[in-house]
């Protein structure tokens, strides 16, 4: 089943076409990465895809839904990890996951576990404002997994993580330790070896246009590179 289904998607901020004629197919289980330059549209069809923009043309369904008209159906199924983390700056990591799970009627138990799971344990009641960055990023990738989302839509998701953060979240983000059960993902990213690394389907986007639509072993680095020129 498809997971992701995109034909001839626009979007535009007035007279600005941040996405324009962009189609693709996504099975479930399946890793999109998107690449391009900044501007060129990743965060857009992101937050098209989470329900949060909707579209100005086109067809977009998501888990079987179609947008915007279904988005009630679907919203709880989305992980979005996107720049902003969504999450109080006066509220603790331990409040602020709290908070998250009274609106996916998730049991705290899954709290604790997940902020010991991203190392923030010992830090769970400083407020997020105090915090560093890498730290209000490992927390929002709680905030992202907390109801266990059958599509996580991932916006760099490992930017102002040190190695050993990545190394702790990576089991949360990452394809899933089931191969029989893998998450499907759609993530942005500037990096076209590590991209290319995870992905199953590549979407190149340049000025909102998708000039690249393609299985991930049929593309190579340089073309890649290409779009950032």
């Amino acid at each position: 089943m498809a997971a992701v289904e995109v034909e001839g998607l626009a979007r535009h901020y007035g007279e600005r076409e941040a996405l324009s004629d962009v189609s693709l197919s996504l099975r479930a289980g399946q890793t999109l990465v998107v690449f391009g330059p900044n501007g060129a549209g990743k965060t857009t069809l992101l937050r098209v895809l989470a329900t949060l923009l909707r579209p100005h043309g086109g067809n977009v369904r998501v888990l079987g839904n179609s947008l915007p008209e279904e988005s009630w159906a679907v919203r709880g199924r989305i992980g979005l990890l996107g720049h902003e983390p969504l999450l109080y700056r006066e509220l603790t990591a331990r409040e602020n996951l709290r908070f998250h799970a009274c609106l996916h009627d998730v049991a705290p138990e899954r709290v604790e576990q997940l902020l010991e799971l991203v190392g923030m344990g010992a830090r769970a009641d400083e407020p997020m404002r105090t915090l560093s960055r890498g730290m209000v990023q490992r927390v929002a990738v709680a905030r992202a997994v907390l109801h266990d989302p059958e599509l996580l839509l991932l916006d760099e998701p490992r930017a102002n993580l040190d190695p050993a953060a990545v190394e702790l979240v990576e089991p949360l983000i990452g394809a899933g330790s089931d191969p029989a059960h893998p998450r499907t993902r759609v993530i942005c990213s500037h990096d076209p070896s590590g991209g290319l690394a995870e992905a199953d389907m590549v979407l190149g986007l340049r000025s909102g246009r998708a000039v690249l639509v393609r299985a991930a072993g049929e593309v190579v680095p340089e073309e890649i590179a290409e779009l950032y020129r």
